[in-house]
This record gives structure tokens, sequence and C-alpha cells, in this order.
């Protein structure tokens, strides 16, 4: 199997070849460029946490436990040792014993192609049961990677009723914590507190998606209320698409103590001997630039390492039907709307719901789902016709699919009523539609089924480019046919555990096919799903003023190519609110641009602003889209205004966006000052998408030096109600 995650590098107390094992004692120092955890054990005794932060060297280790001792904890403290404390795992032995007591055995490193791996394993002073904990470190990112293998050869099955990826402490302080929360139509919203005592939990229990409510990522900023390019800050991401609890516990011992991993609160796992099972990655960065500066840090793992392998390439242009026709899918209006988006500059069609269906035809949203074969009636001359009319126009084909559904009104269902979840002697509980249920994934012939689904229409189609994945329904019917009595606690795992199986058969035959991930909207915005999508739908909400909010919080954690953003139409289908064409275009530029409406229904100012926009987009698409992501104003400071830019490796190149949230009589709009600019370059301004009939802003053709952009920085060209504005920026 293919590890797309993350990794970083290690330095030991010691030069060891490249796969080495030893009885330890001592320090382990896991270091990337600029950061470093620092570990303690002695052979026969738990390993200690001593220290994440700045990168240390191996001659400074004991300056740091000379000048405060104050984390010297256990790193992954179990149920037991002692039984009053928090615990990262909890088993129950084959004898019934409770607690377990482990001590360290061996440390191995690896040298991997980018990264060190080190491997620390944990041994039961009384019975044969271990975990190795592993900890791999980015030789060129400063990221770090852990997650724990537990087994055990015991003479029955061990229960695993608590067996979280990683543990890690925070020295008590002035630290306030940011993670992101919402509903549908109104995901990604930052929440900033500050972390008091007691326990904190964020937590999702959806079943099949995990971002709708909270996300499975957390900062935490230690130098007071959290700025964006200021101040040190810790960024934690459980690379998971299942049920997960994020857990800060606060005591009166000068720590705050975090613990992250799947909720083993309803899945705990019967581990049978010599199974070893193996929790999701927990990625951790550090950095001393803020929130900004820990993004910047989780967009380039994103790119070499959390994503699909092609996490810096660009992305297309395209045009997507949902919000044009709804379900109202016909071959004369799928073929105007490709016309139309090829005329305006787009790349790519893609055909979302209501193509498909045949004794239940897909005319509303109760039926058909499962049963994927083009609707005769919709399309009679099939998606041959379409790919072909795509090709005509000179841009590429997307389809849309849902394939971990079933409707109870289906062809599938019909033929086969036990692939759905379901409680044994209860009543289905149906989801949209009123007949939609969640296929079971754990079970093999669904794995094959839903990997038919999508290798039947590539190997027909090879033609068609991406592949929009739904998955509009939570886990709501709790037990599986296929599992036995015994592993029913198992679903909420072995679920994403099949979803993974069939990603990775998909992936290895068809790695080029663009995928997205959208779950009823943003519902899958989660690195455990994104090592086989190229990027997630942000959210069902389209309306550009409430994006800048949802958009800026995605952008903690995930990589612009990755946020399929999209113009719409006015009024928004989902607010009702009338925005300015401009607005809408800039807004959707900040991110991986696209269009959601219908072409024919846009007037001709709508259609000339979109397609300037896109024209302009193609020539900084690289530097939005692969660059480094600097956020200047934040929407939820209330300042009237939100901003932020990215830049080029180099600094050679810039894009600049800010929208006006507010509009007031002699309102006061602040001063922008850039940042991640070169102070010895001067950089040109243009502007682009410059509003339909109008000239450019004053600052458009003009020359600044980077130290005045960032140290003085710019008055906005922001008149007006929902004013808004791209600058370029070009060093001369």
């Amino acid at each position: 199997m293919r590890n797309y995650m993350m990794g970083a590098a290690v330095a030991f107390c010691s030069l060891l070849p490249a796969s080495h094992s030893l009885a330890w004692s001592g320090s382990v120092l896991v270091s990337t460029p600029n950061t470093s955890l620092l570990l303690h054990a002695n052979e026969g005794e738990d390993l200690r946490f001593a220290f994440f932060g700045d990168r240390i060297e191996e001659n400074q280790i004991h300056q740091i436990h000379d000048a405060w001792d104050g984390l010297n904890r256990t790193a992954y403290p179990t149920f037991g040792s002692p039984a009053n404390q928090l615990f990262a795992l909890q088993a129950v032995h084959a004898d019934g014993n409770w607690t377990t007591d482990l001590t360290v055995d061996q440390v191995e490193t690896t040298e991997e192609d980018n990264a060190k791996l080190t491997a620390i394993t944990l041994k039961d002073k009384a019975y044969p049961f271990q975990v190795k904990l592993y900890y791999r470190a980015y030789k060129d990112i400063d990221m770090i990677e852990t997650w724990s293998e537990i087994s055990h050869t015991e003479k029955k099955t061990v229960v695993l009723k608590r067996f979280d990826s990683g543990h890690f402490m925070i020295r008590r302080g002035d630290v306030w914590i940011s993670h992101l929360h919402g509903s549908w139509g109104d995901e990604a919203g930052v929440t900033t507190e500050p972390l008091t005592p007691g326990i904190k939990l964020i937590e999702n229990v959806d079943g099949a998606r995990n971002t709708h409510i909270d996300h499975p990522e957390v900062m935490f900023s230690l130098d007071g209320k959290p700025q964006e390019n200021e101040g040190r800050v810790i960024g934690a991401a459980l690379c998971w698409s299942g049920n997960y609890a994020i857990r800060m516990a606060t005591d009166n011992n000068f720590v705050h103590r975090i613990f992250a991993g799947i909720d083993s609160e309803t899945a705990e796992y019967n581990l049978a001997p010599k199974e070893v099972f193996a929790t999701p990655k927990l990625a951790l960065t550090y950095s001393q630039e803020g929130l900004s500066g820990a993004s910047r840090n989780f967009h380039r793992w994103a790119r070499h390492a959390g994503m699909l392998h092609n996490g810096n390439r660009v992305r297309d242009i395209l045009l997507n039907s949902w919000e044009g026709v709804y379900l109202d899918v016909d071959e004369e209006k799928m073929s105007q709307m490709m016309e139309d988006i090829a005329a305006m500059g787009g790349e790519l069609f893609v055909m979302d719901d209501g193509w498909f269906g045949d004794k239940y035809r897909r005319v509303q949203d109760n039926s058909s789902l499962g049963d994927w074969v083009v609707d005769k009636k919709k399309l009679p001359n099939g998606l041959e016709n379409l790919v072909r009319t795509a090709q005509k126009n000179g841009i590429k084909f997307g389809i849309w699919i849902e394939p971990e559904a079933v409707n109870s009104k289906s062809e599938l269902f019909e033929k086969h009523p036990e692939w759905a979840l379901q409680a044994p002697g209860r009543s289905l509980i149906y989801g949209r539609g009123g007949t939609q249920l969640l296929l079971d994934v754990c079970n093999p012939e669904v794995q094959d089924f839903i990997f038919g689904v999508v290798d039947n229409l590539l190997t027909r189609h090879p033609q068609i480019a991406y592949i929009k994945w739904d998955a509009n329904i939570e886990l709501r019917n709790y037990g599986s046919t296929y599992l036995p009595r015994d592993k029913q606690s198992h679903i909420y795992i072995d679920y994403h555990r099949g979803l993974e199986k069939i990603m990775q058969r998909i992936r290895a035959k068809y790695p080029d096919v663009v995928i997205q991930a959208c779950a009823s909207g943003g519902g899958r915005a989660n690195y455990g799903v994104m090592p086989y999508f190229e990027e997630f739908w942000v959210s069902d909400n389209t309306d550009a003023l409430q994006r800048i909010y949802m958009q800026w919080g995605s952008s903690y954690f995930y990589p612009s190519n990755a946020m399929a953003q999209h113009i719409s139409a006015a009024p928004n289908h989902q607010t009702g609110r009338v925005i300015p064409i401009k607005f809408r275009c800039d807004v959707a530029m900040s991110g991986r641009l696209g269009l959601e409406l219908q072409p024919s229904k846009m007037t001709e100012e709508e259609r000339a602003q979109s397609t300037q926009a896109i024209k302009d987009y193609k020539t900084v698409r690289e530097v939005i889209q692969l660059g480094n992501l600097y956020r200047l104003v934040s929407p939820y400071d209330r300042k009237g205004i939100a901003s932020l830019m990215y830049t080029d490796d180099a600094k050679g190149k810039a894009v600049f966006f800010a929208y006006k949230m507010d509009n007031f009589v002699n309102q006061v709009v602040p001063r922008v000052c850039l940042r991640g600019l070169d102070p010895l370059k001067n950089y040109r301004v243009r502007e682009l998408n410059v509003k339909t009939g109008n000239r450019p802003c004053f600052l458009d053709g003009k020359t600044f030096s980077g130290r005045l952009l960032m140290n003085t920085g710019i008055e906005l060209p922001l008149g007006g109600d929902y004013a808004s504005c791209v600058l370029e920026l070009t060093a001369e």
C-alpha cells in the first residue's frame, strides 16, 4: 500500500545506520528543519514527553531538562498506570485485567526518501502486549506525524476500549485554541477561545462524514490571543475520515494534555492474537509565524504528502451543473452549458446529479441511488455523446456519483437489501428523500460494487477527467449483516477502512482522474480522505459573503488548490442575497475557481465579468493554488474588511485579495500591511478582474518597495457596497 501521508526528520543522540534497533537509555530527539519533539526513556521504564517547539540540537538536550522539568510526563498514558489519570490507551486483557503498564523495550530508526522514522516499542510488564509509537519527521517540511500500532500474543482476544493516535503536552500559560465548527451551509467557522481548566472536547459522531460540525484539527496559540502572522503556534490534525475525539485536559499540574484519536465510545475493538491495530496518523506542526505560519506548514505538507500525488498540480476552471439545472438534466441543457463555459474560457464541465436510473428514474432525490446506468429519456445518446460534445468544445468532461449510498426505491436495494447498513430487528431510518440509506462498506462485496461503479464508468468512458464523489447521509442505522455479532462494534472503524480499500484500488488503476470529496457540501474536508482526493467542496452554500468566512476557516489547514470555490447566481440560492458579480468572482478566485450556475441566465455584465475573471485567473493561478498563504485581516475581527494574499517561493510574484464586508458613511477602512515579500525588491501592481466598464484602481501600474508594502501598507480601493479588489504584484 502506498503511504500518501506525512513524514519528518529524526535526530538521535548518536548516529545510526539507515535501519537500527537497540535497547534504549536516554533521549529520543525528533526534528524537522525548525521544530523538535523530545522524548526520554530508560530501558525498562515508561516513555516520557519532554518538549515540543523550536528546533534543538543534540548538545542542547540537557538544557531542556535543566531549565524546566515540567513536561516530564508519560508520553502515552495507559489506564491503570495509575488508574486515576486520563489515558490514551485502555485495553481489557484476555484474563479480564483492565490495566496496562508499558515500558520502553527498544527504539528503531529508518531512513525514508524525505523523512526519518522513529519507532519506539513499548511492552507490558506482565502480558505479551505491545504498542509501537511511530514518529515520522520531514527533512524539508515542519511536520511530524505520529501514530501507534497495537498488538499482542495473548491466548484470546484483547478488547481495546480506547486507542488514541497520539498524546502531547503544552506548558500552561496564556494558551488559546482555534478550531473549526459549523453545520450544513455554514461549515468551517473559526472559534477562538482561551484554553481554561477542565476538559475541552472536540468530536464528531456522524459515522460517515466528520466535518459538518467540528473538524478534527486544532491550533494552539502559546502567546495569548491568536495572531495571524506573529506568535508561537502548534497545529494538530487527525488524519481520519470517521468519528473522532480530540480531548484537551487542563489540570492543576501546570500542563495542558492533548489526546487525539478515533472516538472509541461506540467503537471498541476486539483485537485478535497477532493482529496489528494501526491508529490514524496525527499531524503536528509548530511555527513562530502565527496562525498563517502553521497553515503554510500544513499546506506544504499537504501538497507533498497529505494529498494525492498531484497535490502540486493546478486545477482546472470548471462549470458544475447543480445550481444551474439541479436534477433537471437533459442532453440539450448539458450541451449548451458546455458550449457556454468553453466560450467563457473554462476548461471542464461537470454534470451533477440527475443523469441516471432505468426502472427508477432520478427525477427526484428519493430514488435510483445504486442504479448507475444512464437515463436514456434524459440522455438518449448516452454519455458518449456528452463526452464528444465536451471534446468538440475543447474542454474536459466530469460526472457526479454517490456510490456509498442507496435508495430503498432502487433496483440495487431490491436485489441486495442486505447490503444496506441496518440494525437487526429495527425499522430502517432513512435520510434524504425519505428513502436514502448507507451501504455497508464494511462488506467486501459492497466494496467490489462501489469500485465497479467507478471502474465501469472510466472503462467505458476513459475521457472522463473528473468525478464529484458525494456523500449525503450520515451513518443512521448501526448494524452490519456482514460483520459477526462479536464485531458489530467495529462498524465505525471498518466502514472507513473499507472506504480506504476502495479508494486505493481506484487510485491504483486511475491515478490521474481528479476526484472531489463532496459530502452534502463540506462534510469530508479531512486528511483521512485527502490522500485519495484532489479537492473538497467547501460548502453547498455558495453565497460569496458567507463563503469568505468558510474559506477563511478551511485555509487554516487546507491549501487553496484543495478548496473548490464557485461563482454562483444572484440572488444566491441559499441566502437570497444579491451580491455584485465582481465581488462573487473575486471571492471565488482566491481558491480553485469554478462556476455553479446556468450561464444562459447570466446577464451580459455577469458573463463579461466572469469571462474576465477566468482570463485573469489563468495568469496567476499557479501562485494562488500553489503559493504561500498569508492571511492579513480576518473577517472574524469585524474590521469591515477581509484580506489575504499568496506569494511564490521566490517572492517574485504575489496576488492580493481584499473584500469590503460592511458599508457605512464615513467608514474607516484600515490600511493593510502585506506579508511574504522581499523587502529589498520593488513590486509593480496590476489590478486583476477590473469591474466591467471601469478603469483600474489608483494603485494599478505603480511600483512600491517590498519594505514599504509590509511595514507601511497600502490604502485599499474599496469604495461602496460589496467592494473588492484583486492585485497582482510582480518584482521588477
